[in-house]
């Protein structure tokens, strides 16, 4: 769907103002904390947890060259583009080991192209903001259950959606409600997340992961996962959208779903704490297969369109991810996926496999504790019936060049985050794509941007 102009003048200067107010919101904590005086007795732990974020996204695209463009290429004029979100953290502890967190969140963006021309789209946060208007809507509302299992003790911090709570080492952690699947599978500390880390969705989880969500992200379901001594298993079902990447989801979850299983293995090497795992999907819904369309068009002398072919399918998949702690400052992340990319994408993006790799460096070395250096690189690619739908003219959800002379997709991130003060940070960024939309008559594009992201 085409989304409308950049925001008028009126609009973006109401806007630059509630990016200030946050922004300065954001830095009250840190300056409060500055001037507190010696804590008293510990006060009786809170059964409420209250965070907050807000990220802005600017970015600007130069021209660049392309033999040829179609209905769903990137535009090869010079563009700008911007995304705001604004998410809190409402929780609550209900039982022993349980808690609610229900999360509000506010959108608001305009993409390049309307979102279309590249597997590795741009700005991670763009999936959930479609309207140059604030959009209201519920993010998450889930239960979280955790049953400890001894060996030990472990803290976790207070955080977005988690409270700061003592648990067990080994446990059992049910979640149910509405969410993302990333809130449980795929977490990578170095490289998930667009608010605050990589903003090219290469990086926000598998290339080829198809996971089960909404338009925006979030989805219905449950997971439960066993935290052991050094490896840990999760399992999850999840509803998929009614239409490919569409915002209404189907509840027929034993009709149409997505179930993931992921195994992690926790390691040293060389005295650096490290974890391995892999992760396999299965999607079952009503897609369109690219053969299916291929020989629809050619039967009846018509472009290539998986909505004409759609019909009971399933889609499956697996990835491999390495994390590992190199330094005390430097940590690196590698990830591989590959899926059947015999069917249409359903609900993340236009990568049928893809390799991965990147790290963060903390400013630790130059005097900027809080500061950090973040590089990564992606290679992209497309499965044989993928290509050949795209040569012949189909449209997926978000590419189309007309034609198609393929090459990789190849992806270059680099990005330095600065923080003032402890919740907030300014992230200069640089994306370079080279064959963009996996065309090799087209491109290479450049991205130019900077985040404000703020939080508490």
């Amino acid at each position: 769907m085409p989304f409308p102009p950049l925001a008028s003048a009126p609009v973006r200067i109401r806007f630059r103002r509630v990016l200030a107010a946050l922004a300065c919101c954001a830095c009250l904590p840190a300056m409060a904390q500055q001037a507190e005086p010696v804590q008293g007795p510990a006060e009786a732990e809170s059964p409420f947890a209250f965070h907050g974020q807000s990220t802005y996204i600017w970015q600007r695209k130069p021209a660049f060259g392309a033999a040829y463009s179609g209905p769903n290429s990137l535009g090869t004029e010079r563009a700008k583009s911007y995304s705001f979100s604004a998410t809190l953290d409402l929780g609550l502890k209900l039982w022993p080991g349980a808690e609610f967190h229900f999360n509000p969140e506010a959108t608001q963006g305009v993409p390049f192209s309307g979102l279309h021309g590249l597997g590795g789209l741009s700005n991670g946060e763009l999936g959930k903001a479609a309207s140059t208007n604030p959009v209201f809507y519920r993010a998450r509302a889930f239960v979280r259950q955790t049953w400890g299992l001894g060996g030990g003790s472990e803290a976790l911090e207070a955080d977005f959606n988690q409270f700061g709570r003592t648990v067990d080492q080994q446990r059992v952690v049910l979640t149910a409600g509405n969410f993302s699947v990333l809130d449980v599978f795929d977490q990578n500390e170095f490289g998930s997340d667009p608010r605050t880390q990589f903003m090219n969705w290469s990086f926000m989880t598998h290339g080829a992961f198809d996971y089960p969500a909404d338009a925006r992200g979030y989805s219905w379901g449950l997971s439960l996962e066993y935290i052991g001594d050094g490896w840990s298993a999760r399992i999850g079902r999840f509803l998929q959208p009614l239409e490919s990447n569409g915002l209404r989801l189907d509840t027929r979850m034993f009709e149409h779903y997505g179930d993931i299983i992921e195994v992690e293995k926790r390691y040293q090497l060389a005295g650096r704490p490290g974890t391995a795992r892999l992760l396999w999907f299965r999607n079952k819904a009503r897609m369109g297969a690219f053969s299916d369309a291929i020989g629809f068009g050619m039967a009846n002398n018509t472009t290539p369109d998986v909505a004409d072919v759609r019909r009971e399918h399933a889609k499956s998949g697996v990835g491999v991810t390495l994390l590992q702690q190199v330094t005390d400052s430097l940590g690196m992340f590698a990830r591989a996926s590959l899926s059947d990319d015999k069917t249409e994408t359903y609900a993340f993006t236009e990568i049928g496999r893809q390799v991965s790799a990147g790290g963060v460096l903390k400013g630790d070395a130059w005097g900027r504790a809080r500061d950090a250096l973040g590089v990564a690189v992606a290679i992209n690619m497309l499965g044989p019936d993928h290509r050949n739908y795209l040569a012949a003219g189909g449209q997926g959800a978000f590419l189309g060049d007309g034609a198609l002379r393929y090459g990789p997709e190849q992806i270059l991130e680099i990005y330095y985050s600065f923080q003032p003060v402890k919740y907030l940070s300014i992230s200069p960024d640089f994306q370079y794509v080279r064959n963009p939309g996996y065309n090799r008559d087209r491109g290479p594009a450049k991205f130019y941007g900077v985040r404000l992201h703020g939080e508490f």
